[in-house]
């Protein structure tokens, strides 16, 4: 089931949107301004966000702007703005899609269906070493016939890093891809979950093969 953030302080449209987008198989989580919306977004990770860009603490576009910092998570913009400029400068900022009001609910579905292939999770990457294979589609990894058991949170990490091999990956984008914006500074959580990951995977933990960490900068995956 589709999770759908659905950011207006109209609370009949807001309500409105709810009871239909439910009949029509998507889970809405709301908010009624741009703060609440960044605060959800961040918790609940939704796979597509419907935006207003008149809120009444900050204007939508600023909601746009900081998302875009730390998620690819489609936006479909949803105003009484109908101007050119304002569907240009919203698509800049980083919208993929603008609805103006009045606006049809089939039209929205439609662009809501748009919005769900275009979020479809990345593609699955199947990883061979010389140690381990990891699946990251069926989420399974091996030590030669051993199946491993990895958290859902040490594959939101391995999804990051096997995604770009050899390639570094900030401190900063870990923490924002795996935990959201709110532990942006957690350090201590990336050697954690790093030093279980090695464990399970490394075939000498206390010196890293695989998942090499880049001091002070962050970690690279090397196959």
């Amino acid at each position: 089931m589709t999770s759908v953030l659905i950011v207006d302080d109209e609370p009949l449209l807001l309500r409105a949107l709810q009871i239909n987008l439910r009949a029509h198989g998507y889970r809405p989580i709301t908010a009624v301004d741009g703060t609440t919306a960044l605060a959800v977004a961040a918790e609940h990770r939704p796979e597509i966000v419907v935006l207003d860009l008149g809120l009444p603490d900050m204007d939508g576009m600023d909601v746009i702007t900081a998302l875009r910092k730390w998620t690819q998570t489609p936006i479909i913009v949803l105003s009484a703005r109908h101007g050119s400029d304002d569907v240009v400068d919203a698509l800049d900022a980083g919208a993929d899609d603008y609805v103006t009001k009045p606006f049809g609910l089939d039209e929205l579905l439609a662009r809501l269906r748009a919005a769900s292939r275009r979020a479809t999770a990345p593609a699955a990457t199947v990883v061979q070493t010389a140690d381990f294979r990891l699946d990251t589609g069926a989420r399974q990894a091996f030590r030669g016939t051993t199946e491993v058991r990895l958290t859902p949170t040490e594959w939101k990490i391995i999804d990051q890093l096997v995604a770009h091999p050899g390639r570094l990956i900030t401190q900063g984008q870990l923490l924002l891809e795996v935990w959201g914006p709110a532990y942006a500074k957690e350090l201590q959580y990336l050697r954690v979950y790093l030093n279980q990951l090695r464990k399970k995977l490394e075939p000498d933990p206390t010196q890293p093969r695989y998942f090499i960490t880049e001091s002070g900068m962050g970690y690279r995956f090397e196959p």
